[in-house]
């Protein structure tokens, strides 16, 4: 058994065998550096630069990539397997479903029972809204601002009784002598300046009206800021000076995490605040004329600071002309849950 030609075929095989093993070890590694080499292109080697190390980094030309070992010859070939696509359910979303015109109310200290209040503003008994009312806009203060509505604990009753919608507003006023060393400097406007100063005191006006919603426990998503001239609070004739404090206001029921929109008209508005624009949603007010007029202020040539009409109103002089009546402007009753809340 130890001819030379059994000898050659055993070299032969050793040979065959050595040859083999090395292509395999060739092979391992190379499909180790490929994985490496992919690894290593999916994971950044540093940090991209922030805004500031862009803007201070010297101009150079960007270092053009260099190729890979990973070419689709030296990728075995394999069977391609098809994903399964996967299952996504979406979910039934609400459709807001367009309404006519809702017509709703306000109410306020007038209509608290005769003779509460602050000296300049006694309430006068005044009826609460119609049976037809949907809603109801509450009043928060009892005219001007840091003076609370002396009776909205039983009106949010009687809206609860009834299972209306809520709504609140609250009159923005021009701060009284004691409020400017009062609440000057409590806010988060500069005290140093008049302006500052005026903000901080309308902020400090929108708390006032926030703890007294949560003392007659009256929950709404939204705030109306009532901006217009106040018998007896008059605003001066600095439409800067009346601006800021406006601002402030609606800067604190934003921060408490309310809506905020804004009651007034054009006139109104221009004398109080000149051309202030906050884009804010509009309450817009009519007079003493009829729900189609009401209805008719809607219109963009009524728009007084820029947004888009929601309510209007109307003192609905045919049944009692000392009942405020309002009504949804076109589009405004389709999400009437971010202006009310339904009790």
């Amino acid at each position: 058994m130890n001819n030379p030609e059994t000898r050659q075929g055993e070299a032969v095989r050793a040979v065959v065998a050595a040859l083999a093993a090395s292509l395999a070890a060739s092979l391992a590694a190379s499909v180790a550096a490929l994985s490496l080499g992919a690894c290593a292109s999916r994971t950044p080697t540093a940090d991209p630069p922030g805004p500031t190390a862009s803007l201070l980094a010297p101009a150079t030309s960007p270092t053009a990539p260099q190729p890979t070992a990973t070419t689709a010859s030296a990728t075995p070939t394999r069977t391609p397997t098809t994903a399964a696509a996967p299952s996504i359910t979406i979910p039934d979303l609400p459709t807001p479903v367009a309404q006519g015109p809702v017509e709703g109310a306000d109410a306020s200290w007038p209509q608290c029972p005769k003779g509460m209040g602050i000296a300049k503003k006694r309430s006068e008994g005044a009826p609460m809204p119609l049976g037809s009312a949907r809603f109801v806009v509450l009043g928060l203060t009892n005219g001007p601002g840091f003076y609370a509505n002396p009776c909205l604990a039983d009106q949010i009753a009687w809206v609860r009784q009834r299972h209306l919608m809520a709504g609140a507003y609250a009159v923005v006023s021009y701060p009284e002598r004691r409020q400017f060393a009062e609440f000057g400097d409590q806010g988060p406007f500069e005290p140093r300046s008049r302006l500052g100063r005026l903000a901080n005191i309308g902020y400090q006006q929108a708390l006032f009206n926030i703890r007294t919603m949560q003392s007659a426990g009256l929950t709404v998503p939204a705030v109306w800021l009532d901006v217009e001239p106040v018998t007896g609070f008059d605003w001066p004739p600095d439409v800067q000076a009346n601006a800021a404090v406006v601002r402030g206001a609606a800067k604190a029921y934003a921060d408490q995490g309310l809506t905020v929109g804004v009651y007034s008209a054009v006139s109104l508005w221009q004398r109080v605040v000149g051309d202030l624009r906050l884009g804010l949603p509009e309450w817009r007010a009519a007079g003493k004329t009829s729900r189609a007029e009401a209805l008719r202020r809607c219109g963009p040539q009524r728009m007084f600071q820029g947004g888009t009409a929601v309510l209007s109103q109307w003192g609905d002089v045919r049944h009692d002309g000392s009942r405020d009546r309002d009504v949804t402007c076109p589009g405004g009753s389709t999400y009437l849950s971010l202006w009310f809340h339904q009790y």
